[in-house]
Order: structure tokens, then C-alpha cells, then sequence
């Protein structure tokens, strides 16, 4: 699961980027609202996690603009501010949740968790199943039929997006977009690696499940003898 960050203090976006790439999200920061709001309209975020003052344009316009964008993607609002009026103004312009700083880590990723479940994601720690495979992506690991692999980040975060997804065909755009970053230099050969690398995991468990190339178009999980 990719968040985006939008807070310019910048020790504080630091601590929170490497408290949820420590629970295995995928995290992109940025320090500015203009810059938040071309992040954040890209639609390659889960959810994002906005700062109501920041340089440029604030946190409710951001939101404002994404929600008349027809974008659902769950909003968590960060300010300082603590007062009512402050809340309601975020809730009334389609915030998921609102919290004040100063928070502990373990509420924000708890209301993290909270407004992924009212979206109906399946959350990194929850097992993630697909025919005869089960991803542990919390402590990356493949299960088929009681035999177990590890998986690095990129295979688990790769798998998750095609088990998700399920029957839909990823484009290698798609995939790039959500692993990388839609700035990031990654190319389709990087994504080509990733699927041999999970193709050979799979064949070692045994499975019956498969990824199949879709030719020009992308990748997609079937289930049945390979």
C-alpha cells in the first residue's frame, strides 16, 4: 500500500515516512501543498496524509480539489490546531479522520488501519489470499499448501498489488506507479524482473495459481494448473 505525506516540517515528515516504511507501507514525501496536489491527483495513493498549513496551498484545498476530482482515496488530516471549527471544516470537506499533533505513532497508524477498513482495503498486516497462495505481507513471507517462502519488499508489495486486484489485468505503468513512484526512473524491464523473480517462487511452492502475461496490456493472476 503506497501513502503520500504532505507536511513541511520536515523532521516530522521524516519520522513519520520511516514509521510506516517500517510497517511495510510504501511512503512518498512532500513538503508543499502545489506539489501535494499533483502527488496526490497522480491516483496511485492508498490514502494520503495531509498537513492543514502548509506553504503554497493549505491542507482543505488540497482535500477540496481531490474530493471535486471524484477521488475516494482516504484523507487523514495533520494540524497542529486542535479547535473544533478546524475539524469540522476538514470532516465537512470529505476528510476520512482528523488528528492533532502532537500524536503517538501507534494512534496514527491505528487511524490509518481504521479508514483502509471503511475504504474495504485488506490492510499489510492481514493475510492476503488468492487461490492457493496466502502473502503474510507484514513479515514478507508466500504460503502454499503449509510450504513457506520469504519474499523481499518489491516481490511482496508486487504480489499484494496482483492479489488485489485479482482477475484485473496491472499494466507494467500500473505497477511502476505503485512500487516506484510515478517520478521514479524504474522501467518495464525492472517490473519483467520482479515477475520472473515471483514466477519462480511460485513454481518452487508448487502452485496451481499463475501470472499471466497479457500481450501489450499487462499481468494477471489465474488460478488453476499452469
Amino acid at each position: 500500500m503506497r501513502i503520500l505525506i504532505v507536511e513541511d516540517e520536515l523532521h516530522l515528515a521524516e519520522a513519520l515516512s520511516q514509521i510506516l516504511k517500517k510497517n511495510n507501507y510504501s511512503v512518498d514525501v512532500v513538503h508543499d501543498g502545489e506539489d501535494g496536489l499533483d502527488y496526490a491527483l497522480s491516483g496511485i495513493y492508498d490514502l494520503l496524509l495531509l498537513d492543514i498549513m502548509l506553504p503554497g496551498m493549505d491542507g482543505i484545498s488540497i482535500l477540496k480539489t481531490v474530493r471535486s476530482k471524484g477521488m475516494a482515496v482516504p484523507v487523514i488530516l495533520l494540524t497542529a490546531k486542535g479547535e473544533i471549527p478546524d475539524k469540522i471544516a476538514g470532516l465537512d470537506h470529505g476528510a476520512d479522520d482528523y488528528v492533532a499533533k502532537p500524536f503517538s505513532s501507534d494512534e496514527l497508524l491505528a487511524r490509518i488501519r481504521a479508514a483502509m477498513r471503511r475504504k474495504g482495503e485488506v490492510m499489510p498486516e492481514d493475510a492476503l489470499k488468492f487461490g492457493d497462495l496466502e502473502l503474510n505481507a507484514t513479515n514478507p513471507k508466500l504460503t502454499v499448501r503449509g510450504k513457506e517462502i520469504k519474499l523481499n519488499p518489491k516481490e511482496s508489495e508486487l504480489l499484494e498489488l496482483l492479489i488485489v486486484r485479482k482477475q484485473a489485468v496491472t499494466s507494467k505503468e500500473q505497477i511502476i506507479e505503485k512500487l516506484w513512484g510515478f517520478d521514479s526512473e524504474a522501467e518495464h524491464n525492472n517490473v519483467e524482473v520482479y515477475i520472473s523473480f515471483l514466477r519462480k517462487k511460485l513454481n518452487f511452492l508448487g502452485s496451481e495459481t499463475r501470472i499471466t502475461t497479457i500481450r501489450s496490456v499487462g499481468y494477471v493472476l489465474e488460478e488453476g494448473k499452469a
